[in-house]
This record gives C-alpha cells, structure tokens and sequence, in this order.
C-alpha cells in the first residue's frame, strides 16, 4: 500500500470535527489534492480514505472512481475509526469495505456477479458476502483511486482519463501499483471506460488481460435496462433502441469462457 497521501491527511481528519469533516466533503479544502485547468473544465482531485490494499483477495472490483457519495461515507467511516483510537492501517480498511460501491449499486453488482458465476469461482455462496463475513476475498478499487470532479460534479468518464495528465498519473501510479499488489485476484471492471483504463495499466504492470473480465454494465440505475436484460429479467424483444444486446450477450460469452477456463 501506498500509504504516502495517508500519512499525509489521516491526522487532518482525526483532528476535524464532524460540522468540518462534512464542510470537506462537500467543498475540500484541506482535503484537495490537485486542482487544474482543462480546456474549459476545472479538474479537482480530493483525498478520500481507498488506499488500502487487500493483497490476498481472489476478486478485484474496479469502478471508475469513488463519488461524493462514496467519498463521504468513507471519510465519516474512516473519521469514526480515528477518533475511536484505531491505528491508522484498520481505519483505512474498515473506511473502503464500508463505503466501496455503497448504496442501491450493490444489489445490482452482486447480482451480476452471482450471475455470470463468480461466487463460485471464488468459493462464496453469494458474492454479497465480500462486505460482510468474506470481506478477505475482495478488492474494492478504482480505476482513479481518489475522487474526481470535473466542475464540481461527480467525474463520468469524460474528459478520457488516459488523455488527461492529472487522471493519467493516478492510472499509471496507484493503479498499475494495485494490480501488482493484486497476484491472485481476477478483476471487474465496471463500464467501458474502465475496461480501457485498466488495461492499459495491466498492459504497464505486466498482467495476463485473460484475468480481467470485461463487458459488465455498470452497477448505477442508469443501467437498469441492461442490468435486466442480462440478469434475464427484460427480454430481448421488450428492450428499447438504447439498449444493445448483441454486445451485451458477446460480454457474457466472453466473460463465462473466460471463468470456465480458470475453474478448469
């Protein structure tokens, strides 16, 4: 783990109390990172606790990167833990269980994954135990590992994050890091920009591509009809012109290939 931005924030945390800790969640200032000027846009990026690492887990979920919402979870999480008294290194692990893809995107996770056969692969009745009692087995993390906003709002995958300095630094340090970290994991990314993202780390971190599996909608009720038509719960002939399900059937053979060839 890359504990450098942690040593760095997580006594300025301890230290807020709850009324300036939901201040820097809505508007960080002692919690900014960076802030830059892209062509029209103003990029911030802010601290939010998802350094930690779980160097043993089986299964990596990679989103594109934490919101405010997530963020803030985390944060109070992590603010909680501190404030307790709790070393650093547990506060920043029971901060990115708690607040990893936290919210109505779960169900719709955990339903995909158990679909396309993941909980077996990785020995679980169900992959909603990974935030629970199989929290060992999973990963939780971001293609930009701390949160992005792209003038003030929640960043959605534009401007391309491989095409801008300050999200290409985070892909080729944090992430391709994490992936290193990662020896045993396959890993989920979520969305197609994602997908692009993360292989062009792995591609840096010198990772089999055959270990990610690529072509799941993401998670976020945007993608209910998607999220329905893989999980059989829409047919084909009810989806609507937004909704492609050649792609999303070519995704799923791609994916179950892959998985029976690592059960084999």
């Amino acid at each position: 783990m890359d504990q450098k931005p942690a040593n760095h924030f997580l006594p300025l945390i301890a230290a807020m109390s709850p009324a300036e800790l939901e201040h820097e969640i809505e508007r960080p200032s002692k919690l900014q990172m960076q802030q830059v000027q892209h062509g029209r846009s103003r990029i911030d990026i802010a601290y939010a606790p998802f350094d930690h690492v779980n160097s043993g887990a089986l299964l990596a979920i990679v989103g594109i990167t934490p919101g405010r919402q997530q963020m803030g979870n985390a944060l109070r999480e992590c603010h909680k833990h501190l404030r307790a008294g709790v070393d650093g290194i547990t506060a920043l692990a029971a901060a990115k269980v708690f607040a990893s893809f936290s919210g109505p995107m779960r169900a719709n996770l955990v339903a995909m994954l158990d679909e396309i056969g993941v909980h077996r692969l990785i020995g679980v009745e169900s992959t909603a135990s990974l935030w629970t009692d199989r929290s060992d087995l999973a990963h939780f993390t971001s293609a930009l590992r701390y949160p992005v906003f792209v003038d003030g709002k929640n960043y959605s995958g534009a401007p391309d994050m491989t095409r801008v300095p300050v999200m290409r630094e985070q892909l080729d340090t944090f992430l391709a890091d994490e992936l290193r970290a990662l020896p045993k994991a396959i890993f989920v990314p979520l969305g197609p920009k994602v997908s692009a993202a993360l292989e062009m780390a792995a591609d840096r971190a010198g990772i089999d591509r055959t270990r990610i599996l690529s072509g799941l909608p993401h998670p976020s009720g945007a993608n209910a009809e998607r999220i329905a038509y893989l999980l059989g719960r829409k047919p084909r002939a009810k989806l609507s012109s937004k909704t492609n399900p050649d792609k999303i059937d070519a995704a799923r053979a791609s994916i179950t290939r892959k998985i029976r060839n690592m059960e084999a």
